[in-house]
């Protein structure tokens, strides 16, 4: 699938000047923060919305608001049309089939679907299809040390409940992925492989293809968290080969509470059921129920329908941009954070040096400053930046660290935004009186 068009491959990544034009599509940018221009830098936890997504979604609570799949009048058709068209916008976008996209509240309720599913596989009575889904002692379930939160609890849990056995593959010290390992631990007992396409910590890039070859090649399922790879990079999941992925709205320009699973339709329609209620079903009795196929089956009660047409505005937005392009400018940007905090004394980035591609974020530590004092001075400066452990704890422990300090660009910001905060950084040390740091 192609999401950018041909002339936007020609004309390479964005510029400056084209940025400043995006710019006017947003208006939170254009506001100060403790008397300073914002500069936003904290895409990868919650991305800014343009005008075209608040319109969409408005639109739709002004002219449409009804139940979808619900009602035979003249509101619940429209919308249900505009339900359903949004899923096929949506789809296309990640290069899947409308049959194989699957409303969520977000990927963290995507993974936990996918995981308790699997689980529901594995107790009782299920079909014969669900039967490969389901895991017991002596199964392996294999994730990486650089995983965010949301895609390594659902599979400990998951453990838990099945008597199954988590692993995982361990980075290099540099934050990329152990492929020599990866090769050893991907074998026979494995029975699903989910990974990052992209850290949000490191911003590593992973070899999605080599990984999906290895736990192909021992029938195990593969799982893709691109929470940060759909926002910021052309993504094609059947061209990737993976069998599920899970994305945010709420980072790719859309509202909160609204995400995606997809899935391999002959395997959505295998899974077992995860929440049930109305509107997943076919008939149902005192004693017993039958599910629709996928996607409904996993779209119990009432669904987000307004967000949904304003993800599907969003994607709009981006492909219109060109995602390739859109990846091109924030790998220069990335570039540019990185030689920037590498080039000032008492910091350390994590992840790769510059040169080694990476997503356009950079995590760094500040010796002597905690992360979050170091939040605070940035902000004081009107600079917006995620301090913490990024839900990746793990991660933070391989590295040496508790916490970090991390900027994350996105189509919208500038190479002077970058440059504003290479330079409030450069004045963290000396501001909080660490030994050693120029004044």
């Amino acid at each position: 699938m192609e999401t950018g068009t041909a002339e936007h491959h020609r004309l390479g990544p964005l510029s400056d000047v084209e940025v400043l034009r995006i710019r006017n599509d947003f208006p939170i940018l254009d506001q100060e923060v403790n008397g300073q221009p914002l500069v936003y830098l904290d895409s990868g936890a919650t991305s800014q919305n343009p005008f075209s997504v608040m319109e969409a979604e408005q639109e739709y609570y002004e002219q449409r608001n009804s139940a979808v799949h619900r009602g035979a009048h003249t509101l619940a058709v429209a919308a249900t049309d505009v339900f359903e068209d949004a899923r096929s916008t949506v789809a296309a976008f990640i290069g899947a089939d409308d049959n194989e996209l699957v409303w969520t509240q977000n990927a963290t309720a995507g993974l936990n679907l996918i995981a308790y599913s699997f689980g529901n596989a594995s107790i009782g009575k299920v079909s014969e299809h669900a039967k490969k889904f389901a895991l017991a002692a002596g199964d392996e379930v294999l994730v990486t040390e650089m995983e965010h939160h949301a895609n390594l609890i659902p599979w400990q849990e998951l453990c838990r409940r099945t008597g199954a056995t988590l692993r995982f593959i361990p980075i290099h010290d540099d934050g990329t992925l152990d492929m020599d390992a990866a090769a050893e631990l991907i074998g026979a007992k494995t029975k699903v492989l989910a990974f990052t396409h992209v850290s949000n910590v490191t911003g590593v890039i992973n070899p999605v293809a080599e990984l999906v070859a290895l736990a192909h090649a021992v029938g195990a399922i593969v799982v893709l968290d691109a929470c940060q790879s759909a926002p910021h990079l052309p993504l094609d999941v059947k061209a990737l080969d993976v069998d599920f992925a899970v994305f945010s709205g709420h980072k790719m320009l859309a509202p909160t509470g609204i995400g995606g699973v997809y899935g391999r339709a002959a395997l959505l329609d295998a899974m077992p059921p995860f929440l049930t209620g109305g509107s997943m079903i076919t008939t149902v009795t005192m004693e017993e129920a039958g599910y629709l196929p996928a996607p409904q089956r996993f779209e119990a009660g009432t669904q987000p329908i307004s967000q949904a047409a304003a993800l599907a505005a969003a994607c709009n937005y981006l492909s219109e941009t060109g995602m390739d392009r859109i990846h091109a400018w924030e790998a220069e940007l990335g570039q540019r954070l990185v030689r920037g905090l590498e080039g000032i004394e008492g910091i350390r980035v994590l992840g790769p040096p510059a040169g080694i591609p990476r997503a356009g974020l950079a995590a760094f530590e500040v010796e002597g400053v905690h992360a979050h004092d170091v939040g605070q001075f940035l902000d004081a400066a009107g600079i917006a930046v995620r301090v913490g452990h990024h839900c990746a704890q793990p991660l933070h422990r391989r590295l040496g660290l508790n916490s970090s300090t991390r900027a994350s660009t996105y189509l919208y910001n500038t190479t002077a935004e970058v440059d504003a905060f290479l330079a409030a950084v450069a004045g963290v040390r000396a501001y909080f009186g660490v030994e050693g740091a120029s004044l």
